[in-house]
């Protein structure tokens, strides 16, 4: 069974090393380097089993998408996808959803790159390091999708050797040298138990270690680029989630063991906590550069996310055509550059609301990446038996325990998005329900006008 191609025009030059790398950049961001102490504050050393559990939702999501994707290589992935085998309209509701979270936390993004900038310059202005590297990032997105993916490889590489230095410093702390006291597993169970604060926190650290691994579903957005997706998608998506659950789970572990849990989500990250016991001099600047490169990580692929989510939609005529154009270089550059109005947003909703403007943006921000996964397990009950029943090619990959993990995982998932509304985080909801009741009336209007038309 075929689809229209929606990333028609869009050239296939990326290769699974390097989708593995942008994958592995979106999901490596400041939720490890800074927010692992909120995690860690909520469950203790249970944390290493919420972010196993984590690990084993975004395994079971990638193992959905991955068929599904190498099934429908395109541009518009998984809005493509349920507009298809569900209804036009949650592939709607799915596009706009990603792609405003894409936007919002674009601005978010953009916001904290000023802040870290004053750490070395603390007389020049944040707008003007905004206006500097928006410039830069938008000029390396527009040049070529390969010049979007080198600039996100050694974003990504930074990061990735940040960790496996990180990993190989702990080590040395626990099993290289007796010059340290008071380290050790010991300190995972010394503090109130493994489960300090019970089922509970364990539970709850799930739900925020969730954001940890959003940005890896960008592999199936990038299939309409990919060189070879029945072969580099789904060897992207298993090693990115393989990859990251080990790098996560043993930073954690090692951090845990070093520094005791109820001293490592307060005022300072973690990694900081951990360098200062090693006595690394520059411990903070070198924290603040690993953060920069990580939200620049995380804006470029970003930008690219969302320009190609929003030339999707122009194809699919649910925004403007103009949306839809392609550079000579293959590139939408029109979508590219609406999609840096989440900076603009940034600076609006801020003035509008001063005190709550972050939560409003970050609550939009997850709730649309949080839909867009409970979509995706839905979708793919749906994919399996009418691909199966159209007689729909022999697929390279398929989603093993078919449908029991898929309802496990979207089980497990909405679980999770139900639990954020007993949590601090019922913010998601209170601003993404809504946002669903306005998409869903937007797309009856523009159903409407089409059909006049």
């Amino acid at each position: 069974m075929e689809i229209k191609n929606s990333g028609e025009g869009l050239k296939r030059e990326l290769s699974s090393s390097r989708l593995s790398m942008i994958a592995m950049g979106m999901a490596i961001g400041t939720g490890l380097f800074l927010g692992s102490g909120l995690a860690i504050g909520t469950a203790g050393p249970s944390v290493l089993l919420s972010y196993t559990l984590g690990a084993l939702v975004v395994l079971l999501l990638m193992g959905c998408l991955a068929e599904m994707t190498v099934a429908h290589p395109t541009s518009g992935s998984f809005g493509t996808i349920a507009d298809l085998y569900l209804h036009p309209m949650v592939g709607f509701l799915v596009r706009y959803s990603y792609w405003i979270a894409q936007v919002l936390a674009i601005g978010v993004e953009i916001s904290a790159i000023a802040v870290y900038m004053k750490y070395w310059y603390p007389g020049v202005p944040g707008i003007t390091w905004i206006i500097i590297f928006t410039a830069v990032l938008i000029y390396v997105n527009a040049t070529s999708v390969n010049a979007f993916a080198s600039f996100e490889y050694w974003f990504s590489m930074i990061k990735v050797s940040a960790i496996i230095g990180f990993i190989l410093l702990g080590a040395y702390v626990l099993f290289g040298t007796s010059s340290y006291e008071n380290v050790g597993a010991h300190n995972l169970i010394d503090h109130k138990g493994f489960l300090p604060f019970g089922f509970k926190g364990m539970w709850i650290a799930v739900f925020i270690s969730l954001f940890s691994f959003i940005g890896t579903e960008l592999v199936a957005v990038t299939a309409g680029e990919a060189k070879e997706p029945d072969v580099a998608v789904p060897k992207a998506l298993k090693a990115t989630v393989f990859r990251l659950s080990a790098f996560y789970v043993v930073t954690l572990a090692i951090m845990l063991m070093i520094v005791p849990w109820q001293s490592a989500g307060i005022e300072k990250s973690p990694f900081v906590r951990v360098m200062e016991i090693l006595n690394i001099p520059g411990a903070s600047g070198i924290m603040n550069f690993i953060v920069l490169t990580a939200a620049l990580s995380s804006m470029n692929g970003m930008l690219y996310a969302s320009s190609r989510t929003l030339f999707s939609l122009s194809q699919e005529k649910f925004a403007p055509a103009v949306m839809g154009k392609l550079s000579k270089k293959g590139v939408p550059t029109t979508a590219l550059i609406v999609s840096t109005i989440g900076i603009i947003l940034a600076a609006v909703v801020n003035a509008l609301l001063p005190g709550s403007s972050y939560a409003f943006m970050m609550g939009i921000s997850m709730f649309g990446s949080l839909f867009t996964w409970l979509i995706i397990f839905i979708s793919h009950l749906f994919f399996r038996k009418k691909w199966d029943k159209l007689g729909g090619r022999k697929l390279p990959v398929r989603m093993m325990g078919f449908p029991y993990l898929t309802i496990l995982g979207g089980l497990l998932l909405l679980s999770l998005i139900i639990t954020a509304w007993f949590t601090d985080f019922k913010i998601m909801l209170q601003f993404g329900i809504p946002w669903l009741l306005f998409l869903s009336l937007a797309y009856f209007v523009m159903k409407k006008k089409q059909h006049v038309k």
